[in-house]
């Protein structure tokens, strides 16, 4: 995507966020120290995470010179709970695309052009983005506080969602069950990545939770989520010695899993191994990211005296084919994309906001050459990883095509009302770690939450006040200008939405062509009437 000269909001509008300084631009090796963060800008604290296994109903309030030892306290106790309840561990999610129908964008300068598709991109801007619902999932029932129910993909001929100890495949025009299939026990990690004929890997647990009993995540399997068939089953170790895995992706024809007994990689065909942990072996790879790379995050040593490396390696025969050393005080790291490698870490406990991530960090992924190192205040922006467990769990925060996207933090919109709320999106260099100076607007009473790429543009999804529907737009690259592709109902008067709960930050969403699919990463004993009818699933259509 080419850059747009600097255009500064009306004198109306509230100043452009405070824009970080650039970091330090060390070559291959250990980054600097992190440089001193920016002053938190105008917006309001980050939204607490869902509660479930792994994170409390409110997460404890902790004053700036506490983090630290919060941070300590949240990772030790990770440690201690994953062999007693891992899945605690594993919320994660997956989403597939089919070659068809891939990405999203938006017209050159915004502007409509009936039903052919974006300039820079492969969705549709449709002649009316007005959308109905086209079917909803209640959420399945269950006695336990919370079970895990991650995992969605969607393609053309079929939008499949896990639920309880099952995976379940439904037409996406109207929700019509083509398959299911059945598990032994519930999906504790899920991935973002298929293969071209539409297979990808799942990690669940071996057995149902018991009031007594939580089997921990040792299953891995190959899927077929088109045909809905389980391909082959594999674990490392047996009965308590058997080794847990917390998240699980898919690059080229490889199921690669990561956890806290390290990493292990199965032809996602077959399911033979590939690579496994070595006993005695002080390094371990806790986790990957996949696509159309993998990447490695391979921590040595242990806590309180850890060294962390980012690892591009061969799916295949995992050789590492280059490598950047994280500096000391990153003991965890989450990845925000392999291509562009772009990774977010907590640079010396010090990220803020409860984002999780200080500094993103992007890197040559064929020499391992450290290109920028973006430091970003939690307080000013949105977007977080879940770098402990889940490395490839970032969210609000979307790169490609050179850039880094990061929606401010929500303030107050036009006039300086504080009961009117907006933010911002803005993209950053990721050759120079400098803002672009690119700058879209949400709309008062509205706010931006970035999704993911479509060839040079990027999708977002657009929350509105309470009286009005949701959007689905595009963001053009260049022009920065944005284009609607869907917009959801209001909420009926003295009623609440269908999708209500399912927010972009904490549930998976998937926009294609015009459908846009709501599910909830996981499912609740319902507390009380309002609890009841929760769906799973929230399944919206344009009408064109």
């Amino acid at each position: 995507m080419s850059d747009q000269p600097p255009s500064g909001p009306p004198q109306d509008q509230p100043p452009t966020p405070p824009v970080p300084p650039a970091g330090p631009q060390p070559t291959y090796g250990y980054p600097q120290a992190p440089p001193p963060q920016p002053q938190p800008g105008y917006g309001y604290p980050a939204a607490p995470r869902q509660p479930g296994y792994g994170y409390p109903a409110q997460p404890p309030t902790v004053v700036a010179g506490d983090g630290v030892r919060a941070r300590e306290n949240r990772a030790i106790a990770l440690i201690v709970l994953a062999a007693v309840v891992a899945i605690g561990l594993i919320i994660g999610s997956g989403v597939w695309y089919s070659r068809s129908s891939d990405g999203g964008g938006t017209t050159a300068g915004g502007g409509k052009n009936g039903t052919g598709t974006a300039a820079g991109g492969k969705e549709k801007v449709p002649d009316n983005p007005a959308a109905d619902v086209l079917f909803k999932v209640p959420q399945p029932k269950t006695e336990e506080n919370v079970v895990t129910t991650p995992g969605s993909w969607l393609s053309t001929r079929v939008y499949a969602k896990s639920g309880i100890a099952e995976i379940t495949g439904y037409d996406p025009a109207d929700g019509h069950k083509k398959w299911t299939l059945k598990l032994p026990g519930p999906v504790c990690a899920a991935t973002g990545h298929v293969t071209p004929d539409g297979r990808t890997g799942i990690v669940y647990q071996p057995s149902m939770p018991t009031k007594t009993s939580r089997p921990g995540c040792t299953q891995v399997a190959g899927v077929d989520v088109r045909a809905g068939t389980k391909l082959w089953t594999r674990s490392i170790g047996t009965g308590e010695f058997a080794s847990t895995f917390q998240n699980v992706t898919v690059a080229g024809k490889t199921v690669a899993v990561g956890g806290l007994d390290g990493g292990a990689a199965y032809d996602i065909g077959t399911g033979k191994v590939l690579w496994q942990p070595k006993p005695g072996d002080d390094c371990d790879d806790v986790g990957y990211g996949g696509g159309t790379k993998l990447v490695a995050v391979r921590k040595c040593g242990g806590y309180g005296n850890r060294t962390l490396s980012i690892q591009n390696v061969d799916p295949t025969s995992g050789k590492v084919i280059s490598e950047y050393k994280m500096g000391a005080g990153i003991e965890y790291a989450g990845i925000v994309s392999t291509d562009p490698l772009v990774v977010g870490a907590d640079a010396g406990h010090s990220a803020s906001g409860g984002s999780g991530v200080s500094d993103y960090f992007s890197i040559d992924g064929r020499t391992g050459r450290l290109l920028a190192r973006i430091p970003v205040s939690g307080d000013t922006y949105d977007g977080e990883c879940e770098t402990i467990t889940l490395v490839e769990e970032c969210k609000g925060v979307v790169a490609g095509q050179g850039k880094l996207y990061l929606a401010t933090k929500e303030h107050s919109g036009g006039g300086g009302s504080k009961l009117v709320h907006t933010n911002e999106v803005v993209a950053f260099d990721l050759a120079t770690g400098k803002q672009t100076g690119q700058r879209a607007e949400a709309g008062d009473g509205y706010t931006l939450f970035p999704l993911r790429m479509d060839g040079g543009n990027l999708i977002a999804y657009k929350e509105p006040p309470y009286d009005k529907g949701a959007q689905v737009v595009t963001i053009d690259g260049a022009s920065f200008k944005s284009t609607t592709l869907m917009e959801l109902p209001p909420p009926e008067q003295g009623g609440r939405s269908p999708q209500s709960g399912l927010l972009p930050a904490y549930s998976e969403y998937r926009y294609s062509q015009g459908r846009l699919f709501m599910a909830a990463p996981n499912a609740a004993k319902p507390i009380g009437s309002f609890d009841k009818d929760k769906n799973s699933v929230v399944a919206f259509g344009t009408r064109d």
